[in-house]
This record gives structure tokens, C-alpha cells and sequence, in this order.
């Protein structure tokens, strides 16, 4: 990319200003780009963690998989996911706040014993699931801002930054 310019006064403290407002901004930019791959890394570690933590607790009852054939899956619902936005390092991230279930009525006499913990056991198992999805989703988003982030930097150290530096050279050969 080249970079347009006049060997003017005016348009050279332009550039100059340009150079300055870039170096400036390098360092601020290269910290949020740290930032943000350490926050990637986070949400990629939980979300390994709460996949073990579901493919654990899954791996438990598969013993008990033929007892779910009598299971009525209208007992529970997923009312509402309560989610709040949380800003790291200026991206606006999912935080899970809560989860609403709702449990239809059903008769503890007619229905098997095991149905309350059975109902126990899936509210566990739709809550690992959607803290695993929210990291998921906060994962991206950081993943995608730091990508933005990186190739600003790139493009102020290799770009910019270089061509506005050359630029003054070469109006410095030309006034001396």
C-alpha cells in the first residue's frame, strides 16, 4: 500500500502527525492484542474443561440408558438463559448468569422413582452444556477481535508506520 502524499509543508506535518498518532497506538494496541490471547486461551481451556465435565457425567449414567426409554422428555424445559455482556479488553462477551427450568407436574405415584433424579440429572447436564456453549460463543468473539486486532498491528509495524518513516526520509534528502 502506498501511501499518497505532497512534498508540501501541510502535508508533510500531516504525515508526520499520522506518524505519531500510529506510534502512539502501537503499544496500546499490541497489550490488547496480549490481552485478548490470553482470554482466547481461557475460554478455550473451559470450554475442554466443560466438555470433560459433560462427556464425564454423560459416561455415568450411560449405565442406566434402557431406564430413559420410560423417561417423558415434556417433564423439563429450558424456560430462559439468563445472560449478561461483559466488556474484555473493549469486546462485548456473553457471561452466563442463570438458567430457568420449568418442570411439568406429574404424579409421583404413577410415574417411576427414579423420575425426580432423572430430572435432577438432566438439569446438571443442560447446564454443563449451555456453560459450554456461552464460552463457546465467547471464545469466537475474543478468537475474531484479536484477529482484527493482530492484523492492525501488522499493518501499523509493516505498513504504516514503515511508509510514513520513509516518507520523511525522503523529504529530508530533498530540504537538505
Amino acid at each position: 500500500m502506498a501511501i499518497k502524499f505532497q512534498y508540501n509543508k501541510i502535508s508533510m506535518q500531516y504525515l508526520g502527525k499520522q506518524l505519531k498518532v500510529r506510534l502512539r497506538a502501537l503499544p496500546t494496541i499490541k497489550n490488547k492484542e496480549s490481552a485478548l490471547r490470553m482470554e482466547v486461551k481461557r475460554a478455550k481451556d473451559q470450554v475442554g474443561l466443560l466438555n470433560d465435565k459433560l462427556n464425564a457425567e454423560i459416561a455415568v449414567y450411560e449405565s442406566m440408558l434402557s431406564l430413559w426409554n420410560e423417561y417423558d422428555p415434556s417433564l423439563l424445559r429450558v424456560e430462559d438463559v439468563l445472560l449478561e455482556t461483559k466488556k474484555i479488553a473493549g469486546v462485548k462477551t456473553p457471561v452466563l448468569k442463570d438458567i430457568n427450568f420449568s418442570v411439568a407436574e406429574f404424579s409421583l405415584f404413577e410415574t417411576p422413582v427414579w423420575f425426580p433424579d432423572g430430572i435432577a440429572i438432566l438439569k446438571k447436564l443442560v447446564s454443563i452444556a449451555i456453560e459450554r456453549e456461552v464460552f463457546s460463543v465467547k471464545m469466537h468473539l475474543l478468537e475474531k477481535a484479536r484477529r482484527k486486532t493482530t492484523q492492525k498491528v501488522n499493518l501499523y509495524e509493516k505498513v504504516q508506520i514503515p511508509g510514513f518513516q520513509n516518507i520523511g526520509v525522503d523529504w529530508n534528502k530533498m530540504s537538505g
